[in-house]
């Protein structure tokens, strides 16, 4: 007992609570803490339960109705659901036409919004039907809105490829047959050759002009880069081919050249004799006599090959395909070609008529003439050069012209 007292000599035991002593003990008590946590999980566990059976009925309720009635309560009806789907269904197919908005643009093409999943692009060799080596050399800018047509896809990416140049030859072989049916000329510029003849660019396609075809002698390396007047003589799409004769549209420039009719032209070569001068394809000769009703000793003087002039024709032989021309009848007074020629080119069209209405004179006084001497064709000329039938207020041996007056000389 000693030892036992000599250990726990020292130790010191905190004092008991008043209240702990007061208060007798409970089995109870230490029990009620670990009843209340049990009951309260219960709880949980039973509204869980609830609210996962009421969404499992509403999710049935909500199968069921999909089943049976899927479109109650719904504001718009399903073909109206369909046609919407079809208005923003959006065609990817090869060869057809979309619109689109371009909103970049780089050195090798433009990339254009089609309102498709992914943005399309518009190789620069794709934009025009002429070379270029920029799209905008073609007007093609961010905000430009235009109708393109998909011709491929990028495999990469699956990114749609698009063209202008497949629609802009639509439209030029569309226009090459109207202006073939209607038989009009057209230019075209010589940009190539072969053995057979030319190729002339019209509105972007290549067209061939056989030689035979061709109404001058020249050569296939003179002919590059001018350009002729052109009709049409074959346009197949489908064969891609393009025939075009120089000399169908040459015949119906020259069937236009009236005697009297001013026509400019541009000085191609000058003779010791004259200057020819290309009107329109044609090759003309306005003879040194002709220039001014002054003389002119040298015309290198008076024109230089290059110059644009307006011309008087004085003759035209089909037959021959030859041309005479006048600066001198243009003249306002003698010798203005020479010191004025700005003055004659201004006064040109109103000193060709002076010129046209004496040769109508001339022709009326011919006309008359005849009438005189032969009354009995029952014909005769009225006050304004028409020849008809004799009325009676006139004497039966034909009219007397000899009162009227000569042309007045310009």
């Amino acid at each position: 007992m000693a030892c036992l007292s000599q250990h726990f000599t020292g130790l010191r035991c905190p004092p008991l609570s008043s209240s702990l002593l007061s208060k007798p003990f409970s089995p109870k008590q230490s029990q009620k803490p670990n009843f209340v946590r049990i009951v309260s999980a219960v709880a949980i566990s039973n509204a869980q339960t609830k609210e996962r059976l009421k969404l499992k009925e509403l999710f049935e309720e909500a199968y069921e109705r999909c089943r049976t009635a899927p479109t109650e309560g719904v504001s718009f009806s399903l073909d109206e659901f369909y046609a919407a789907l079809d208005k923003y269904d959006f065609n990817s197919e090869i060869g057809t036409k979309v619109k689109g908005t371009v909103f970049c643009t780089d050195n090798n093409g433009a990339l254009v919004d089609i309102t498709a999943k992914s943005s399309a692009y518009l190789p620069v060799y794709e934009a025009s039907i002429h070379k270029i080596k920029h799209v905008e050399e073609a007007g093609i800018v961010p905000g430009m809105r235009e109708e393109f047509v998909i011709i491929g896809e990028h495999e990469a990416d699956d990114s749609l490829i698009l063209s202008l140049r497949s629609i802009q030859f639509d439209l030029a072989w569309e226009r090459c047959r109207q202006l073939q049916a209607e038989d009009v000329v057209v230019k075209g510029k010589v940009v190539g050759a072969n053995k057979g003849g030319v190729v002339a660019l019209v509105d972007g396609l290549r067209g061939f002009v056989p030689f035979s075809q061709i109404s001058s002698k020249s050569t296939a390396e003179e002919l590059l880069g001018k350009e002729l007047p052109l009709k049409f003589v074959e346009v197949d799409e489908e064969q891609s081919r393009l025939v075009l004769s120089n000399r169908k549209a040459m015949a119906d420039s020259q069937a236009q050249l009236g005697i009297g009719s001013v026509v400019t032209g541009t000085v191609q070569s000058l003779k010791p004799y004259g200057a020819f001068i290309d009107i329109g394809g044609i090759n003309g000769l306005l003879h040194v006599s002709q220039i001014s009703h002054d003389r002119v000793s040298d015309i290198a003087t008076v024109l230089q090959p290059g110059d644009v002039l307006k011309v008087m024709i004085l003759s035209h032989d089909r037959e021959r395909g030859r041309v005479s021309l006048s600066t001198k009848k243009l003249e306002p007074t003698p010798g203005d070609m020479i010191r004025n020629p700005k003055l004659v080119f201004e006064k040109a069209e109103e000193m060709a008529q002076t010129f046209r209405q004496r040769i109508a004179q001339a022709e009326a006084m011919a006309r008359a003439d005849m009438l005189r001497f032969q009354p009995e064709s029952g014909l005769t000329l009225s006050s304004d050069g028409i020849l008809g039938a004799l009325t009676s207020d006139l004497p039966a041996e034909g009219l007397d012209l000899s009162d009227v007056p000569p042309a007045e000389d310009s």
